[in-house]
């Protein structure tokens, strides 16, 4: 076996059960199967902004994180991969989802391997994955994966759509990241004396001292 790897699953559902966790959960199999078959020890965790929706935005308005917040976006900047889940309003990602990426470091996913998946009632918001999530992404010079995972409410169920059934987009998007994944070396701890990385835990500097930039 391989170096062990771990992935960051976070989604941004509101209810409970969420469909978009269900496709995180659906996802995250998918890539640490992958990444098995390659012969790599992997774990998953996950995290629902939903939990964290006040510490959020506490966050944004003093430029400090709390302590649950700040563990999980050190868990989330430190993986190996990260598999990002968002329901679709009005056309775009939720509010919560983009509260979430506004408190990130912006270099702190510097070439990270991310699968975006996303969900909403229709078929007809699947092109919001290209152009409004994928270029977050690209904004904080991360490496998404070619492959976004769109989920109608029509891919649940009994009805799930028999022309492009989400099972095959979910094992493609696996294959691109746990490809992503294995041409990487392993994410290792940080130098906590190296003011050039991120420290011990994940963050920089700036991040540290609440210097979001910003109004």
């Amino acid at each position: 076996m391989s170096a062990a790897r771990r992935i960051a699953v976070v989604t941004a559902g509101l209810s409970t059960p969420s469909s978009t966790r269900m496709l995180g959960d659906r996802l995250s199999h998918a890539v640490l199967a992958e990444l098995r078959e390659r012969g790599i020890d992997a774990t998953a965790d996950v995290f629902e902004l939903r939990d964290y929706a006040h510490d959020l935005t506490d966050n944004l308005l003093t430029g400090f994180a709390p302590p649950a917040l700040e563990q999980m976006i050190n868990a989330v900047v430190s993986a190996d991969g990260i598999i990002a889940v968002t329901p679709i309003f009005s056309t775009s990602y939720s509010g919560l989802f983009k509260s979430f990426i506004d408190v990130l470091d912006p270099q702190a996913l510097a070439g990270t391997p991310v699968l975006i998946g996303a969900n909403a009632g229709t078929a007809r918001h699947s092109l919001a994955i290209d152009y409004a999530i994928r270029p977050l992404f690209t904004y904080l010079h991360a490496n998404p994966v070619p492959t976004g995972v769109f989920a109608a409410s029509s891919d649940w169920g009994a009805n799930a759509d028999e022309v492009a059934p989400l099972g095959s987009r979910v094992d493609r998007g696996a294959r691109e990241l746990a490809d992503a994944i294995a041409a990487r070396e392993p994410v290792r701890d940080a130098d906590p004396f190296d003011p050039s990385s991120y420290l011990g835990e994940g963050r920089s500097f700036g991040h540290l001292l609440g210097g979001l930039s910003g109004e």
